[in-house]
């Protein structure tokens, strides 16, 4: 059973959400202030919060950054609650960290199919891959952070590594860019999803032994990238 953490100052939507959730078979826990929400995610396993932004102690912007700071939390999907519709207020929220963003008023059902999206998202990204992998003349310990390319170390950015890591763990899936954004940037890009591009070129310069022709990182026209080992 999937542990959901719901933060509101506003009872009712904390009894609306509960009931609707645990209808849906989740287990929640209910916080009516950031300070409550960050000792209930320190003491128990939780999944997925829902977190209002505007409360009267920590407000949702604090309680985010808090739990993309911690080590334990830092990648915990966030939906975000929010009066506040400008556009402004989204792009914030998505910079510090959070998986979705839903304006108040909203609609339980919309939200509930939104968790459950999330969720499935979550598991379908878990490491499928051991914490040292070999492809080709490429090694790479995910628990050291280290590359090698014929036994010669590889050095990579925090952002190639993750980008590659991500691509690997979802080896023979094509993972569009937006997707990449988010996961490895942890916001969405208005629509420019360059650097991810730029950021697949070089990894192809320090992998590859023909960038244009590549053996592990495929370009998948219109969509984005693969990663798929290529027999020589």
């Amino acid at each position: 059973m999937k542990n959901i953490l719901i933060v509101d100052d506003e009872q009712h939507i904390l009894e609306l959400l509960k009931f609707n959730l645990r209808k849906e078979g989740y287990n929640t826990f209910e916080a009516d202030s950031g300070v409550l929400a960050l000792e209930i995610l320190k003491h128990n396993k939780v999944d997925l919060v829902i977190l209002d932004i505007m409360m009267s102690d920590k407000d949702g912007y604090e309680v985010l950054k808090e739990i993309r700071f911690n080590r334990d939390t830092k990648n915990l999907p966030v939906i975000l609650l929010s009066a506040k519709s400008e556009e402004i207020d989204k792009i914030l929220g998505l910079e510090l960290g959070a998986d979705d963003y839903i304006t108040k008023p909203f609609s339980v059902k919309e939200l509930v199919v939104r968790v459950k999206a999330l969720l499935r998202r979550v598991e379908s990204l878990k490491p499928e891959v051991e914490d040292k992998v070999k492809f080709g003349d490429v090694e790479v310990d995910f628990s050291k952070r280290t590359v090698k390319k014929n036994n010669q170390d590889v050095s990579l950015s925090f952002k190639e590594f993750e980008l590659l890591k991500l691509l690997i763990e979802n080896k023979g899936r094509v993972l569009d860019r937006d997707f990449i954004l988010q996961r490895v940037w942890g916001y969405e890009f208005d629509g420019d999803t360059r650097t991810v591009d730029v950021h697949i070129r070089f990894l192809r310069r320090k992998l590859e032994d023909d960038e244009k022709n590549p053996r592990y990182i495929e370009t998948v026209r219109g969509v984005g990238y693969r990663f798929n080992e290529r027999s020589e």
